[in-house]
């Protein structure tokens, strides 16, 4: 499964290493804004099939889509690159998932209920609370205010 260039090199038509590289910094990148694969795809104009081949390393991405995703991740073209040259796979901790579903729930919901929460985990972060008694109190004198 190899094409001969005119040197006499050969270049293996499986996957690169590069191109898997740079899906797992676009799918890092993405995860970190919150964004689904689906809503990824309608921002740079593919389909989410494409966009799911990006972030597998299957498809090549073109120097012009490659830069329409980082201006969408708010990013350098740079930063798909950085690393490169070290063992890297992202992993995020349990409390990143947390924080992601947080966000993503956070969002669906209506606009004084954003705000009570923000206020709530405001007054909870200050206070230092720590055991789930003092979070119940908290949250019924949160009520009470809002």
């Amino acid at each position: 499964m190899a094409t001969l260039l005119s040197e006499g090199r050969t270049v293996s038509k499986r996957v690169q290493d590069i191109d898997r590289y740079i899906g797992l910094r676009i799918r890092e990148r993405r995860i970190m804004l919150g964004l689904t694969q689906q809503q990824l795809a309608e921002l740079i104009g593919v389909a989410y099939q494409q966009e799911h081949k990006y972030e597998k390393g299957i498809n090549r991405i073109t120097a012009g889509r490659l830069a329409d995703i980082a201006r969408v991740l708010s990013v350098d073209i740079g930063y798909f690159f950085d690393g490169m040259n070290k063992e890297h796979s992202f992993k995020p901790t349990p409390q990143q998932r947390m924080l992601l579903e947080l966000g993503r729930n956070f969002t669906a919901l209506p606009r004084e209920h954003q705000e009570a929460i923000t206020h709530l985990t405001r007054s909870l972060a200050r206070s230092g609370l720590g055991d789930d008694s003092d979070c119940d109190t908290a949250m019924e004198n949160q009520a009470t205010a809002a």
